[in-house]
């Protein structure tokens, strides 16, 4: 077994840490604060090759392997979620499309996502449906050659930004997880409106709304995939972009976390010394470099498993699930260690906090983790 990154992703791993230190952390906080998402930045992600990094490079792609992206993905979200999110959104959705789509729709639509022109968004979630993603309300209907979506999506990460929207719909209720589908609608169709956009806790600044489709008329070939088993076809894509992406948004959270920590411990005097010099500090943080440790180690053994076509769904949701609930963990001791500094945003420790908590939440909560591992390990279908 080998614990240590290649050249190569070495040295993709400083050219993320550079970009992320050098032009995201100084906007960081402005991103949060105004709530407004920094198409700039994002095509910067695009120049330096971090969209769509695994999609194939005959259709812009960098064609690279998950480790590395997720290794990239870690470094963002040291800097900002917010940024990360954008770039974890369109790994996702560049997934789908590379493994779903067809020759057209990749060729349209996998360059402009890579060079960070455009954004897709993911209209899973609905005000009824989260967790049990197979109860979607949302119908597609087949008239003649078309098909025609209604239905309301809730929670749209870059609903406001999306050119492009891959819509989760059900082309018949009572077949359950067997009546899934997933579609491409495109900005502008008839039928297809935004609400206005949420003032959410954290990872602000990505333009999320909820999506409404009414009689929306779309061409017959915007559906993806041929349809047969079009839920397993939706878990796939949240097992690895999504949920490993998450996780690694996670790492980084919680190292950015650690690292601010540490440099105020040793600064920040009490009773004569650093508080560094206090046990109840160092076990503070000797925790969180045993847990972010961790946690990394997971997200790379589902990565590695991803990229040498091995199963990896008990791995994923098990780095998601960990990853998860140590950010939150290991933020809320970084407050800690900040004391009442923490809730002051001339710190970034505040943010990170209002940051954290949904890492428990999407892709799949941490209880819906816990009960996918639950069933890899006793074989329940």
């Amino acid at each position: 077994m080998h614990f240590a990154l290649t050249e190569e992703q070495e040295a993709i791993r400083q050219v993320a840490r550079n970009f992320a230190m050098r032009e995201v952390r100084p906007r960081a906080k402005a991103i949060d604060e105004r709530a407004e998402f920094d198409s700039e930045l994002h095509r910067r992600l695009g120049d330096l090759g971090f969209l769509c990094m695994t999609t194939p490079e005959e259709f812009g792609g960098g064609g690279v392997d998950t480790l590395t992206w997720c290794v990239v993905v870690e470094e963002i979200a040291k800097a900002s979620s917010a940024v990360a999110n954008g770039l974890t959104l369109t790994e996702s959705m560049a997934h789908y499309l590379a493994t779903l789509g067809s020759e057209a729709q990749k060729r349209e639509m996998l360059p402009e996502l890579a060079a960070g022109r455009a954004i897709c968004a993911f209209g899973l979630t609905e005000p009824g449906a989260g967790s049990d993603a197979k109860a979607v309300a949302t119908t597609a209907t087949r008239d003649g050659d078309a098909w025609i979506l209604d239905g309301q999506k809730m929670f749209i990460s870059g609903a406001l930004l999306a050119e492009w929207f891959i819509v989760v719909a059900t082309v018949d209720r009572s077949l359950g997880a067997r009546g899934i589908r997933t579609f491409v609608v495109r900005k502008g169709t008839p039928g297809l409106s935004c609400g206005t956009k949420l003032d959410l806790m954290g990872i602000r600044g990505f333009g999320t709304a909820p999506v409404f489709l009414h009689a929306c008329r779309i061409p017959h070939d915007g559906m993806l995939g041929s349809g047969d088993d079009g839920f397993a076809q939706v878990m796939l894509g949240l097992d690895g972009a999504g949920r490993l992406g998450a996780a690694a948004m996670a790492v980084g959270l919680a190292q950015a976390a650690m690292d601010e920590s540490l440099a105020y411990a040793k600064v920040r005097s009490q009773f004569g010394q650093p508080i560094a010099n206090f046990q109840a500090v160092q076990f503070m943080l000797a925790d969180m470099s045993a847990e972010i440790d961790a946690a990394r180690l997971l997200v790379y053994q589902a990565a590695w498993r991803r990229d040498h076509g091995r199963s990896f769904r008990k791995e994923s949701s098990q780095a998601k699930l960990f990853a998860g609930d140590m950010c939150v963990r290991n933020v809320t001791n970084a407050m800690q260690i900040f004391g009442g500094y923490a809730y002051s945003r001339e710190y970034p420790i505040e943010r990170f906090y209002r940051d954290a908590k949904i890492h428990q939440i999407w892709d799949g909560t941490n209880q819906i983790q816990r009960i996918i591992i639950a069933r890899e390990l006793t074989g329940e279908p």
